[in-house]
C-alpha cells in the first residue's frame, strides 16, 4: 500500500516516553534512543496483536515517528486495520505499509478526523447518505467500540461501497 501519514501528536497513549526524551545514566544518547526506539517497536506490534488481527510473521520497526511494519494478512482489510492500529497511537508520524496480503481486494480510502466530524457526516461525504455510517463503523472494528467514540486527528478506513 505505501506510505500514510497520521497526526503524531494524537491518538492511542502507550504509556511510554517518547524516545528523544529518555535519559539513561552511562548510555550515550544515541544509545538511549535507540532503546527507546527499540520498546516503541515492541509496544506498536503489541497493540496489533491487542485488536486480535490476523497478521503472520509480524514485525514493526520504528525510528524517528516512522514505523515500518511487515508480514502477511489474509485480506485487505485486515492489512488496513493493521496499518492505522499502528497510525492511531501517539508518537506515530507515519506507516510505511510493507504487508503481503494473500486475497488482493480493492483498497478502501482514508479520512482523517477533524473537529465537528461524526460517523453520519463523514458517510455522508463518502457514500451520500448518512445512514451508511454502521459501515464505517464495522470497517473500523475493533479499533471503535463505539460508533460515538471518535477524535479529531484519528484515521479512519472507510471502504468501497
Amino acid at each position: 500500500m505505501g506510505l500514510f501519514d497520521f497526526v503524531k501528536s494524537a491518538g492511542r497513549k502507550l504509556g511510554l516516553v517518547a524516545p528523544e526524551k529518555v535519559e539513561a545514566a552511562g548510555k550515550s544518547p544515541d544509545e538511549v534512543k535507540a532503546d527507546a526506539e527499540r520498546t516503541m517497536a515492541k509496544a506498536l506490534a503489541a497493540e496489533v496483536k491487542s485488536h486480535n488481527l490476523q497478521v503472520e510473521d509480524l514485525r514493526v520497526e520504528y525510528a524517528g515517528g516512522k514505523a515500518v511494519v511487515y508480514g502477511k494478512t489474509p485480506s485487505q482489510a485486515e492489512r488496513e486495520k493493521v496499518v492505522l492500529a499502528i497510525g492511531n497511537t501517539e508518537g506515530v508520524g507515519q506507516v510505511d505499509d510493507r504487508i503481503e496480503v494473500v486475497t488482493p481486494e480493492p483498497e478502501a480510502q482514508f479520512h482523517t478526523v477533524e473537529r465537528g466530524d461524526t460517523l453520519s457526516k463523514i458517510a455522508k461525504k463518502y457514500y451520500g447518505n448518512a445512514m451508511k455510517y454502521p459501515v464505517i463503523f464495522e470497517a473500523n472494528k475493533p479499533m471503535l467500540t463505539d460508533p460515538d467514540k471518535i477524535y479529531p486527528g484519528q484515521v479512519l478506513r472507510i471502504p468501497p461501497q
